[in-house]
């Protein structure tokens, strides 16, 4: 039938005299013809996801001229990538048929074509990558990987196994893909060693172990850079025996480790714990021809220091004169931070400026190291001092200078010394932590200053600062605490200006606040605006409200209340309710005290023996009065 209808239509193609136009009528309708007989009435738009070349067959592609048939595209495709020096800009008219034939079959072998041009190669990868808006496959990213680094264009094939570890399937895998894509193209066992240091890049290190030991067993052998980066990855991510079976096999296979896999081990060894094995270990190093290095030497002394064996520490930074390596700057702050953590903080400073005299100049973590020893002493007038000289040194302290130094000031009680420190900070161009300030601002409040608190607060705005709804409640709550309740009210409107919720503890504070100030309508207001925006009151303000109305004397109104909580929220409190009784019986109404406790014993309120007292004593009262 459809063979029929073209030939019906004869005349109409005998009038189109450009070939193309032809050709894009007739693929248009033979593709709508296939689509609908194999996937009957869905959307033409699948065709622009991968077709595999096999379900391209029909006799009728015979019928069009040479460059528009499908079974052609991959010659077709090689052909302008040959004409336009490996571009393919004289096809951009032609996207719309090239994507819906390009299937992965057909992108794999344009690249095999390409094998002896990787710059082509890529630039057509690209291509489908960003103008058909296709999405390769595992095989076809294993190809481009193959090719680039047969051809040593290892950044550009980095980034491409970057990519291929990050598809999508989990059942992927990347090694295997490469192992089985080698049989069809170039290749280089470089690509594993890539492949390793992509995973440990990326934070997969135990994919990048197991594609170790699985390259061992193919009969390859990393090189010593790739098991220096899956050693070092092991390492960062706590893998220590791991990183002692990759090295039996760099011995068992003969891959010769360099300096930097002994100090990566040696830093292992030290992470482990296991001390005792370091003497042998560095017996072991010399024997296969490495000296120690300054890197290794300070591996050991920071390990000694952080365990506090501060003999073995030292001994160490004697023996590096010794033998020639002289200390850098990491050896002496190492040193120093011992000393300072063990609460030798003068001896520390002289080892500071013994380091001067030999002509090492110190850095921001090395002041950083005598300053919070000194902040820890309480010694604030000598950490201060080192400040200055560093900043007249050039170095602009960091934010653990400004961390150590505020809660230096806040732990002596000196809060306001911290503020002058955080503003003369601010003036040298340092940007201050915002986590320190709200650390000053809560401590403010901590300690009863909401004014303080809050002047900080307005100043940290210029400073990109963004409270949030924790600093804002305790600013609030300390107006409260103070009874401000005109300020806590505008902190409240600045909350919600700022898209920021309140919460219970927000209407706690306020409405606590408002029943000491004997403001009981205002409180029970704000309950009704809680309430609105779906916040249930707790026992913190029932009792609040309860108290402020027996206060006042208004014991029909608490009472109202009291049952209001109980049938709307299925709230009894009944600390609340022993309150109201009490109230009762101090008034000699001990009658009105029973009723009300057998009708709140209903709503669901259980009696104390707190309730109970306060009856007795009513009764007894009434007794005596009488």
């Amino acid at each position: 039938m459809f063979l029929r209808s073209i030939t019906s239509n004869n005349k109409i193609f005998l009038k189109l005299t450009n070939l193309s136009t032809f050709s894009s009528l007739f693929l248009n309708l033979l593709a709508n013809s296939i689509f609908a007989s194999n996937f009957g009435s869905s959307s033409s738009s699948s065709l622009q996801t991968f077709t595999d070349s096999k379900s391209i067959s029909n006799p009728l592609y015979y019928l069009l001229p040479s460059p528009y048939n499908p079974y052609n595209i991959v010659n077709f495709i090689c052909s302008k990538l040959k004409d336009d020096n490996g571009n393919l800009t004289s096809v951009q008219k032609d996207i719309e048929w090239i994507r819906a034939y390009l299937g992965i079959h057909e992108i794999s072998r344009v690249l095999l074509r390409c094998q002896s041009d990787p710059f082509t190669a890529l630039n057509f990868f690209n291509w489908v990558k960003s103008d058909l808006d296709l999405k390769p496959t595992a095989q076809n990213y294993c190809i481009i990987i193959h090719i680039l680094v047969w051809s040593r264009k290892f950044i550009q094939a980095m980034h491409f196994i970057s990519e291929l570890i990050k598809l999508a399937n989990p059942s992927e895998d990347a090694f295997r893909n490469l192992v089985l894509s080698s049989e069809v193209c170039n290749w280089d066992p470089l690509v594993f060693d890539m492949l390793i240091k992509a995973y440990v890049k990326a934070s997969r290190v135990e994919e990048g172990f197991k594609t170790f030991k699985e390259t061992l067993k193919i009969g390859f052998a990393p090189d010593v850079t790739a098991c220096n980066c899956l050693l070092n990855g092991l390492l960062k991510s706590n893998y220590l025996d791991q990183c002692w079976e990759i090295y039996q096999e760099m011995e068992t296979i003969g891959i010769f480790p360099n300096a930097y896999t002994f100090n990566i081990l040696t830093h292992v060894l030290c992470r482990d714990g296991d001390l005792g094995k370091v003497n042998e270990f560095l017996d072991k190093m010399e024997e296969k021809g490495f000296i120690p290095d300054v890197v290794t030497y300070n591996t050991l002394i920071d390990s000694f220091c952080q365990k506090g064996m501060l003999e073995d520490a030292f001994y160490l930074y004697k023996i590096m004169y010794r033998r020639g390596v002289p200390p850098n700057l990491v050896s002496y702050t190492s040193l120093m931070n011992g000393l300072c953590k063990k609460g030798k903080v003068r001896e520390a400073h002289q080892l500071f400026h013994r380091m001067l005299h030999r002509g090492l100049s110190p850095d921001v973590v090395t002041y950083n190291s005598l300053i919070s020893g000194y902040c820890k002493e309480g010694n604030m007038k000598e950490s201060r001092s080192l400040l200055y000289e560093m900043i007249q040194n050039g170095l602009l302290p960091d934010s653990f200078t400004c961390q150590v130094l505020v809660q230096g000031y806040a732990n002596m009680g000196r809060l306001l010394s911290s503020l002058n420190l955080v503003a003369e900070i601010q003036r040298l161009g340092v940007s201050i932590p915002h986590d320190m300030y709200s650390y000053l601002i809560v401590a403010l409040c901590l300690d009863n200053r909401p004014n303080a608190a809050k002047s900080l607060l307005r100043r940290t705005f210029s400073d990109g600062y963004e409270p949030n709804l924790g600093v804002y409640n305790l600013l609030i709550g300390s107006y409260c605490n103070c009874d401000n309740f005109d300020e806590a009210l505008l902190l409240k409107g600045e909350m919600v200006q700022k898209a920021i919720k309140p919460d219970l503890d927000t209407y706690r504070a306020l409405i606590g606040c408002l029943c000491r100030l004997c403001k009981i309508t205002e409180g029970e207001s704000l309950l009704g605006e809680m309430v609105e925006i779906g916040l249930f009151p707790d026992s913190v303000i029932c009792r609040a409200l309860i108290m402020g109305y027996c206060k006042e004397g208004d014991l029909e109104k608490a009472e109202s209340l009291l049952s209001y909580f109980a049938q709307e929220f299925q709230f009894c409190d009944v600390k609340s309710c022993n309150t109201l009784i009490q109230e009762y019986c101090e008034k000699g109404d001990v009658t009105k005290s029973l009723e009300l406790q057998d009708r709140f014993l209903k709503l669901g309120f259980v009696p104390n023996s707190l309730t109970f007292k306060c009856l007795i004593h009513g009764l007894a009262r009434t007794r005596k009065d009488c």
